[in-house]
């Protein structure tokens, strides 16, 4: 079957679907350096409130996630990814008015719904250009485009705020703006390659169950790094929290360019446990940093760890998914993540609130070793062949 899938990558298709993710989140992740500094000036939030705040767009995306993929096989994966911009745009634009807290929620659970379909039909499309033998190539150059756009966001938007936080919330709608516009100029694809439909969809789908929950369980670093590193570092008189964060981001996406090919050729059930057990090294250095240089090298060994994760949990799905099941398979899969940052977002404030923002990386470490092991627990592929 692989043998004779012969079909060339459409690179100009793919520049607009890539470029189109990588706007989408630069729009999204700018305000996350941001957020916690200004929940604590605005608002005088506590921990929890930030940890809430800042990880609740992870709920309506699991919840609209599936139904963004069953969208995208009806009316097309450009309509869907384009709608999802928009709705990130319009977002960003209502972080200009005089929001109460409640209000601030409900305006992340929207992006959360607009990042589910810009994310999921991107990735659902992507899957479907691909030849079968370069799918897990492609599902890891997409991620390079999410976390390139998080990484430029983040720092952006740490940028930004020093002239104001309007500038940051104009990058947070003009981006999304970008990102449709980049979408648009996509011809409209054919449905004659997508994959097959009619499977049914949901976070319980054979295939992606246990590497999901392993997904799951490494978001939990994550979420502590997102939520917290920048009021960790603060707490420690060290400061500069957000070059933590942009490095992990740099770093994350770097490493997908030079080594993503590890899981192909290393298999992908052993670089996903040395990947967990890099992130669980990472986060631990970090909880222990007395300085920042320190707290950098632990962002850097997260990054390098955490990034080759995702992309090798995913084949281990895509090896044990039918072929015409396989962009759902991926689609249930993707939802733990938003799953882990559902759940791990508040626990990280409680945990923060309850001990200290150390034990919050602690936490985060002790995850990521669990996820280490189910890597190494889950068995070999049903499937004879192995995507690679």
């Amino acid at each position: 079957m692989t043998a004779t899938d012969t079909r060339t990558v459409p690179r100009l298709t793919l520049v607009g679907i890539f470029g189109g993710l990588f706007a989408g989140y630069l729009g999204l992740t700018a305000v996350i350096p941001v957020l916690p500094g200004f929940l604590r000036d605005r608002h005088a939030a506590g921990d929890l409130v930030v940890g809430l705040v800042v990880t609740v767009t992870a709920l309506t995306a699991l919840l609209v996630r599936p139904f963004a993929g069953a969208l995208a096989d009806r009316y097309g994966h450009r309509a869907v990814m384009l709608t999802g911009a928009l709705v990130v745009a319009a977002g960003g634009l209502l972080y200009f008015l005089p929001l109460a807290v409640p209000v601030l929620v409900a305006v992340r659970l929207l992006l959360g719904a607009g990042e589910a379909a810009l994310f999921t039909a991107g990735a659902v499309w992507t899957v479907s250009l691909a030849p079968h033998h370069r799918r897990g190539q492609l599902i890891g150059l997409y991620g390079v485009s999410m976390w390139g756009g998080i990484s430029a966001g983040t720092f952006l938007g740490a940028t930004l705020q020093q002239v104001s936080y309007g500038a940051v919330w104009a990058l947070s709608a003009a981006a999304p703006l970008l990102a449709a516009a980049l979408v648009a100029l996509v011809p409209v694809p054919s449905r004659a390659g997508a994959p097959g439909g009619g499977g049914g969809a949901g976070l319980l789908l054979r295939p992606a169950l246990l590497p999901g929950v392993a997904l799951a369980l490494g978001a939990a670093g994550y979420a502590g790094l997102a939520a917290f590193v920048v009021l960790h570092l603060d707490a420690r008189g060290i400061g500069s929290g957000v070059v933590v964060l942009s490095c992990f981001s740099a770093v994350y996406a770097g490493t997908r360019l030079v080594i993503g090919h590890l899981p192909d050729r290393l298999g992908p059930r052993r670089v996903a446990a040395w990947s967990a057990a890099g992130e669980a090294v990472g986060l631990a250095i970090v909880a222990v940093a007395p300085n920042l240089p320190v707290a950098v090298t632990g962002g850097l060994v997260m990054g390098i760890g955490f990034s080759l994760l995702h992309p090798s949990l995913a084949l281990m799905v895509m090896d044990r998914a039918e072929p015409t099941r396989q962009g759902a398979a991926i689609g249930a899969y993707t939802s733990f993540w938003d799953l882990g940052l559902a759940v791990w977002g508040p626990v990280a404030g409680l945990v923060a609130a309850a001990f200290d923002y150390a034990a919050v990386f602690a936490v985060g470490a002790a995850c990521a070793v669990a996820a280490a092991v189910m890597a190494v627990w889950i068995g070999r592929p049903e499937r004879s062949e192995v995507v690679a």
